[in-house]
This record gives C-alpha cells, structure tokens and sequence, in this order.
C-alpha cells in the first residue's frame, strides 16, 4: 500500500464519520476542494465509488460501507499503536470519544475536566451528548457512560459515579390550585411534563418502587419535552409535575422554588459506569480518563 492511500483512507473514515465534507475539513486542517480532489483520486483507484454526494450531505455506498466496516477497526489499532509510544515518552495524547447523556457531564465528567486537562495537555475529549443507549462499537467511539444497570455484559465497564435518585417536583403556585399526589398513581389526575426520547420518540414512563417492588406510571400532561433544563424550568414557572434527577433540583427545593413530592416512592439507581469494549490493550489516554473519573467512594 503506498503512503497516499492509508492517508486517504484514512480521511475517507472521517468523511464517513462527519457525513459532510466541511466538518471533516475541519477535523483534517484542510481545505474542502483539497479533502473532495483526494476522496475522487482515492474512488479512481479501488475503481468503485464509495461516496455518496448531495448538495446537503455526503453518505457512504454500499461498497464504501463495506470498507468502513474493515477500515474502521485497522484504524483503532493504528491510533492506539501511536498513542501507546507517545505514553512511552511520559506524555499522553490523542482524542478520547465518548457518549454520555447530559446528566452524566454534568455530575460526574465536568467536575474532574479541569484537572484532567491540565494533567494531560495533549488528549482531547470530542463528548458526544446523547440520551439514548449509542452503538459505541459501530459508531467508532471509545467509551460510553450510561447508567450500571443498562451497560452491555460485553463491555469492560468501570463506575465512575454514586447511586442516583430521582424527585419529583413542582412549584408552590402549582401546589396553591393542586392537591399534593399522596401515591404515585394520583398522578393520573395532574398536569404532569413529559419527557419524549429522541430517538425512539416515545414518552418516558416515571419509575417507582414500592416494598422493593418497582412499577411504571404513565402521566398526562400539556407539555411534552426532550430536554431535561426546560422541563426544569417549566417545573418552576407552574406548569406541572415534573420527575427529574434530584440532584439537579436540589437547589432550588432548599430555596423553596420546588416542592418535592412521593419521595419515599422514588428509585435509586445504580450510578454511572464507563463502558468501552473488551480490546487486548485499552488505549492510553483513555486509560487516563478512566483513572481520573473512577468512582472513589
């Protein structure tokens, strides 16, 4: 293989990730009609088209899926080879890709990032915000973070923050023309907020627990959201029940801008893991991120 055909593929894999020729520009310093001239040359030589071209976006053919799906792991073990020597010379560096959900940044990743990044100049974290269980393998990310009890037994998964509880809340002017719900099941007759997930687009259904026993209500309400913040602050303008993390809200219940309600029907779940699939040997600066996240009790 000559020296200009791993560069493109290489640029090819980046393309491919971005679905857009000016994102992965950016990504490769440089210019778009640069990154198109090496994509059509690199077409020219396999002789297939791997490309897919529209004035909006760029998608992969069915043979340039096909190398992706080769490419994409040859590529991993590349990164890592180099990182690896670099950790060889006490200075780690490389990008860590990781999905989490908003939540999970903002209570256990945000807090060590300063650190972190000071610690290790060189790595850079590209965090990928989503709500929904992402396919870390197919969508080439190293890590993921998601709740213990949803993590794959095929991962490598390492916990990195305490156990979650949830609260359901709402305002005293709600609360001023509303009688206070005594279970959960007199939810049925509030003006609650709703959380719809993107991807799947159905309706989250509140979880509880009673005797050990969990269970699911399934609310009404006028507002529909899928987006955590704004069901906050819909919370605090009046406009219904919400169910949210408690440690978002904590706040504002000690202030007096939230009510908390059904506390002793409220789960606690298993905390935050880290998850990354089973490689011979874990990448270095990911290794790094791992040890400066790991939940410390």
């Amino acid at each position: 293989m000559k020296r200009d055909d791993l560069y493109d593929l290489a640029a090819f894999a980046v393309v491919a990730e971005h679905g857009s020729f000016t994102r992965a520009a950016a990504e490769l310093s440089m210019s778009q009609s640069a990154l198109s001239h090496a994509m059509k040359a690199l077409e020219e030589r396999l002789g297939v088209r791997l490309l897919s071209r529209t004035t909006r976006s760029v998608s992969t053919t069915e043979a340039g899926e096909t190398l992706l799906r080769s490419l994409g792991p040859a590529l991993d073990e590349i990164s890592s080879g180099v990182n690896a020597v670099g950790a060889l010379r006490g200075k780690l560096s490389g990008t860590v890709r990781v999905t989490a959900t908003k939540h999970a940044v903002s209570s256990v990743v945000m807090p060590v990032l300063p650190r972190f990044l000071a610690s290790h100049p060189d790595i850079r974290l590209d965090i990928i915000v989503d709500d929904n269980l992402t396919d870390i393998v197919a969508d080439r990310i190293d890590a993921g973070i998601r709740f213990g009890d949803i993590v794959e037994k095929d991962m490598i998964a390492v916990r990195i923050g305490p156990d979650i509880r949830m609260a359901v809340v709402g305002a005293p002017s709600y609360f001023a023309d509303h009688p206070v719900p005594k279970t959960p099941r007199d939810l049925a007759g509030h003006r609650c907020i709703n959380y719809r997930h993107v991807r799947t687009g159905g309706l989250y259904a509140w979880d509880f627990e009673e005797k050990g026993r969990p269970f699911e209500v399934r609310v009404e309400g006028p507002l529909v959201f899928n987006n955590a913040d704004l069901t906050r602050e819909a919370a605090l303008a009046g406009q219904g029940i919400a169910y949210v993390y408690a440690d978002e809200v904590a706040s504002d219940i000690r202030a007096g801008r939230l009510k908390r309600i059904l506390e002793r029907w409220c789960p606690i779940f298993p905390g935050y893991y880290l998850y990354h699939p089973s490689r011979r040997q874990t990448p270095p600066a990911l290794a790094a991120l791992i040890a400066a996240l790991r939940y410390k009790p």
